[in-house]
């Protein structure tokens, strides 16, 4: 029996953990299952011939918010073209309401909730018995297979063989406990395929706190992977050096000992290259993960931390534990090692939040400097609490997938319009890296950081530049316009513009080695004999690199270095928000790229 078990991840470098554990798990079927992954991105054409290609008997879609619009139409189109193929599902979008999408989706046999693996292996022994395969299994049939929702259009005789019936009748059976996770074998077999993507891991299942946005508050007892697997896997990772391991872990460090062993041991057998994304409650970090959290190579590890709102009745409201002050101090203390990247969440739709809360809860966690601040809006997951306190707090929100929140008591839908206009403001302008300098230089002409973002916002909908897919080039020329318009009345003004275009030049140095010149950046030719001098004077060059504490001989990082004149003193004038005046010349070398921002490392010079 063929099976076809089917991830539709959101991005390419993304991949299936569901699907890889199903096939592990099912470890004496793994020669007739076949995986198949695609993205949200793709035509559902192509993934629709894809699957009929591979004529499967029987189909598994894992399924998210993300995807589930795009597997309804698969599975309607799939029923037409394979009428005899079983096909089910599985994954958090349909385990909550199972009985109500099987009665919506006429072309699916069945639904898989809850935790899959125990399942899915008793599925595919009653389809292997069904079809004749395997020899009939008395103690499994489909009425004893826990975790499961399906059809009654037929009945199941005493020898198993199905008969028809015209009376279709849905079918739930009782919920299946929590599996013990180190008895799920290590999801990926061939190591090979995922070079180039994102690696999604697992060691504790459940969650501690009671957060009623989450799903992950339903499974309070955490569940722990032996460690002694954790290493041999990690050590897989590490040997195929790939790129980033991003574990799953709901909090990651609600263990302690769990945390620090698993720090400890990716510290000793640091390759140089993998990254390690993990999910943690910063306000619970104690003095000893801190103290070792600052020793490790910068960039081998990055941490996600959800600070959602810092309002006190919010934080209250949506049954969170949240320390804000130990929060802050631990971000702050993690902040000045300079070799962790942390991304700060927010999530805007809240109960009792309003616009002037959420400004406020924005400039909070923007004064913490996270490397990414990430606005987010609330989803009504289906099973969550939130969905069942939804009309208490007056939260409306999408019939659809992702269920984000429309508007609430203390929010019309015109402010989410604006917090959206924030949004992507911020991921351009912050998030991204690309304007360090610029940005802070900004905040200088604005009472907080928010209102930065959303006179951003407001420019963009004034120039109808939203929904234009921007160069990078253009980005940067569109904030100097913003710039220019927001001071065309200052006394200074083409001071400030020149100093201004001078730090923007500079972000872009920082970021790559320009093949042509932007078109505000000064006239270089001036300078251009200073600098043919500059890289022909081996002994000047040896004495920048002793200070870039490098190894390499000037002739192997030549290549890597570009030098800039500027007429003003960039850091100090970004830090005072006032133009200071003082000619440089600045160097800098991309062979020898900071970890964390990949930013090229910069040296002033004397020429």
């Amino acid at each position: 029996m063929k099976t076809l078990l089917i991830g539709i991840n959101a991005k390419y470098i993304h991949s299936n953990l569901a699907i890889h554990y199903l096939k592990s798990y099912a470890k004496e079927f793994k020669d007739s299952i076949m995986l198949m992954e695609f993205t949200i991105n793709q035509y559902t054409d192509h993934i629709l011939q894809s699957i009929y290609r591979e004529k499967p008997e029987f189909i598994g879609f894992s399924c998210y918010l993300w995807n589930m619009s795009m597997v309804k139409e698969l599975c309607t189109e799939l029923r037409k073209l394979l009428p005899d193929t079983k096909i089910w599902l599985g994954g958090p979008e349909v385990t909550y309401d199972s009985l109500k999408c099987l009665r919506d989706m006429k072309a699916v046999d069945g639904i898989m909730y809850g935790e899959g693996e125990e399942t899915f292996l008793e599925l595919l022994k009653y389809y292997h018995s069904w079809y004749g395969i395997k020899e009939p299994d008395e103690k499994i049939s489909m009425n004893k297979i826990k975790g499961i929702t399906y059809r009654g259009s037929a009945v199941i005789k005493e020898d198993d063989s199905w008969v028809g019936s015209d009376q279709e009748e849905l079918f739930q059976n009782s919920f299946r406990n929590e599996l013990d996770i180190s008895t799920i074998p290590f999801p990926y077999e061939e190591m090979e395929k995922f070079k180039n993507k994102i690696i999604y891991y697992e060691t504790s299942r459940g969650c501690p706190y009671s957060c009623s946005y989450c799903l992950s508050s339903i499974d309070k007892k955490v569940r722990l992977r032996d460690f002694e697997l954790v290493k041999q896997e990690l050590s897989i990772f590490l040997a195929y050096k790939v790129p980033q391991v991003k574990f799953v872990d709901r909090t990651f460090n609600c263990n302690r000992r769990h945390a620090l062993d698993i720090w400890r041991y990716i510290k000793e057998q640091d390759n140089g290259i993998t990254n390690f994304h993990f999910e943690v409650s910063a306000d619970i970090l104690d003095k000893e993960e801190l103290a070792l959290l600052s020793t490790l190579r910068p960039g081998l590890v990055q941490l996600e931390i959800g600070v959602q709102s810092t309002n006190d009745a919010t934080v209250t409201a949506i049954r969170r534990k949240m320390d804000i002050s130990k929060l802050k101090e631990a971000v702050d203390y993690i902040h000045k090692g300079k070799n962790i990247h942390q991304h700060l969440d927010l999530i805007a739709g809240l109960p009792y939040e309003d616009m002037d809360s959420f400004q406020n809860s924005f400039n909070e966690v923007y004064e913490m400097q996270p490397d990414q601040l990430q606005l987010g809006f609330l989803k009504v997951l289906k099973g969550s609490a939130m969905e069942a306190e939804s009309r208490k707090w007056g939260i409306v929100y999408k019939s659809k997938p992702p269920y984000e929140v429309l508007y609430t008591n203390w929010l019309s839908y015109e402010d989410i319009l604006t917090l959206k206009k924030v949004e992507e403001m911020a991921e351009v302008y912050y998030n991204s890296g690309q304007f360090q300098y610029a940005i802070k230089y900004m905040e200088h002409f604005f009472a907080t950081p928010y209102k930065l973002y959303e006179a951003l916002g407001r420019y963009y909908d004034k120039k109808e530049y939203e929904g234009i897919s921007h160069s990078r080039i253009r980005r940067y020329e569109i904030l100097l316009e913003f710039f220019t318009e927001l001071i065309r009345c200052d006394k200074d003004k083409e001071l400030k513009i020149a100093a201004f275009q001078d730090i923007l030049v500079h972000d872009l140095y920082l970021r790559e080695k320009l093949k042509s010149r932007p078109r505000f950046a000064e006239d270089c030719n001036r300078y251009k004999q200073t600098y043919k001098e500059f890289y022909a004077d081996n002994d000047k060059l040896m004495e920048c690199l002793r200070l870039f504490e490098t190894k390499e001989m000037p002739e192997q990082v030549k290549p890597y270095l570009h030098v800039e004149h500027y007429s003003i003193d960039i850091k100090q004038t970004v830090k005072k928000g006032e133009v200071i005046k003082k000619e440089q010349f600045v160097l800098y070398d991309y062979l020898h790229r900071n970890p964390l921002d990949s930013q090229a490392r910069t040296l002033l010079v004397n020429l």
